[in-house]
């Protein structure tokens, strides 16, 4: 095991892998070993086979089989060098609407938040459409408070790109930058150092409850918002392929079934 591990590690580096999909390909890779060692697998096809009905049977959600199955496809391929395929499809993903706020219900939330640091994490977050996680990862030097950018690195699947600035938020920015230096954290914790995801989402979650919205919204939402009224104020949807950071144009065209402007100037004909 730990040999097979090692060689993993070693692929995961030559291909650069983010450390996401090398936690998530570890997790599965070590449950499918243990699993064929439970039941004392012989044959690779029966063995995925049943790997993967163990996940239907369990009524996991298809992300996670899919997952599960490209982690089993990468072990035999990169690491076991076995060339034959493993003849099982992906699991077709449920297909649901991402929740959007209504820009009322955004202004309600950021009036809602106290704490001047979570306001502002809010507020940026839904300005330029970032992820938790690159909220999190901000540094000083990504802050082109000048020129109303957002230098956004290392993003999901190693990607940089380009976000904007409103001038809003113009003096908060400027006060958090002339106290920190370039390689700092734009968002601190308390103690020092980057917050931590959960505090984030459990902050926005609170936030949504004060504010006294029932819809069933995360942090992610502020990201679905920030896409959907772009493209409701008129924005090309190619421009925000290339804020979101998406590789295909598809993932962005979701935007337009959630976008209502248009289907509230329609009358219901009763």
């Amino acid at each position: 095991m730990d040999n097979i591990l090692n060689r993993i590690e070693k692929e995961f580096i030559i291909r650069g892998y983010s450390i996401r999909t090398r936690k998530a390909y570890l997790i599965y890779i070590k449950d499918y070993i243990g699993f064929c060692r439970k039941f004392n697998f012989k044959n690779k096809h029966i063995a995925v086979e049943n790997y993967i009905l163990s996940k239907h049977k369990r009524n996991l959600a298809p992300q996670t089989i899919n997952l599960s199955l490209n982690a089993i496809k990468f072990l035999y391929l990169r690491i076991f060098k076995d060339r034959e395929e493993i003849n099982i499809k992906c699991v077709k993903r449920n297909r649901k609407l991402p929740v959007v706020l209504s820009k009322k219900e955004i202004k309600r939330v950021i009036l809602v938040t106290r704490n001047k640091k979570y306001r502002l994490i809010i507020s940026l977050a839904y300005a330029g459409g970032l992820r938790v996680s690159e909220i999190i990862n901000l540094r000083v030097k990504d802050l082109d408070i000048e020129e109303l950018l957002i230098y956004i690195r290392n993003s999901k699947g190693n990607k940089d790109r380009i976000s904007i600035l409103p001038i809003k938020l113009k003096k908060e920015l400027y006060n958090i930058k002339s106290f920190k230096d370039a390689d700092d954290y734009v968002f601190e914790s308390n103690r020092g150092g980057k917050l931590c995801t959960a505090s984030v989402q459990k902050m926005f979650t609170k936030s949504l409850n004060i504010a006294n919205i029932n819809k069933s919204a995360s942090f992610h939402s502020l990201r679905h918002s920030f896409a959907t009224h772009l493209l409701e104020n008129g924005t090309n949807l190619r421009y925000i392929q290339k804020l979101l950071g998406h590789s295909n144009i598809r993932t962005t065209q979701t935007y337009t079934e959630v976008s209502n402007s248009a289907l509230k100037k329609i009358k219901s004909p009763l």
